[in-house]
């Protein structure tokens, strides 16, 4: 006797799967009139974002800034909705405020499903990086408290700040990482925790944000659960990040800045 629940549910994959690849068409053809060419990189990742996400190019769910993608603020909720996102509540943290300097700092807490804890966001605004600023703290806050919901692995375009000041803002300095030595059997002398202390020091990244970080990466709750093959990964990746958009990783690092003292 035929399961007509398996084959109803080998329908509905089927049809997940057809919807994505004609999506992944769309966004190439779509990403191919803005840019023109696409390169392989890119294109890769575009097709992950379509994919895992359903993000639309033509709908402004991504756009790219410098040569990389970013997620915008309505693509982020028009995700959330998909998810059937239980709620997104958005609180000022008054211990970080600051009126007489115009800096004011949200906190949102992004429920994916009922029985969530809730995935914190912190937003902060200042007349250095938005003009409008409780709204620009709060977009932020939102922002990041739904990427770490949904597991989103850029930053978006409203974390950034202006693009304008972006856009004219010189590139970091190139800092290209030595090769390691090799031992008479071939093995790397430096150690993979050796390479990742480099990383942070050349680029100035904050160990504690790139710990839980390097976490989320390998799908570990914590890195010393990570196997080395993981680990090598992660390591390469936040190479290659620092590398070609520091600032976009600095933008993700942040997103893992734990609640202070004080702070609700």
């Amino acid at each position: 006797m035929p399961d007509f629940r398996t084959n109803k549910t080998k329908a509905a994959a089927s049809q997940t799967r057809a919807t994505a690849t004609t999506l992944i068409r769309q966004n190439i053809r779509d990403a191919k009139s803005i840019l023109g060419q696409i390169p392989p990189r890119m294109a890769a990742w575009l097709e992950v974002f379509s994919r895992d996400f359903a993000f639309s190019v033509k709908r402004g769910d991504i756009q790219v800034v410098n040569g990389n993608w970013y997620v915008t603020h309505s693509g982020l909720v028009a995700l959330a909705r998909r998810k059937k996102c239980r709620g997104i509540k958005v609180e000022t943290v008054d211990s970080l405020c600051d009126s007489s300097q115009n800096r004011f700092v949200l906190k949102a807490t992004v429920y994916p499903s009922q029985k969530s804890s809730g995935f914190v966001g912190y937003g902060d605004a200042d007349p250095s990086n938005v003009s409008y600023l409780v709204h620009g703290a709060e977009t932020r806050a939102v922002n990041r408290a739904l990427r770490k919901a949904y597991g989103i692995g850029i930053c978006s375009v409203e974390e950034i700040g202006s693009l304008d000041r972006l856009s004219s803002e010189p590139a970091p300095e190139s800092k290209k990482l030595p090769q390691p030595s090799e031992n008479g059997n071939g093995h790397s002398s430096a150690t993979v925790r050796d390479r990742l202390y480099q990383i942070i020091r050349q680029h100035e990244l904050d160990p504690n944000l790139v710990k839980p970080y390097a976490a989320d990466f390998c799908g570990v709750q914590t890195l010393r659960d990570a196997t080395r093959d993981q680990v090598e990964t992660f390591v390469q990746h936040l190479a290659d990040w620092a590398e070609k958009d520091r600032n976009a990783l600095l933008c993700q690092l942040n997103s893992y800045m734990p609640a202070k003292d004080g702070v609700a």
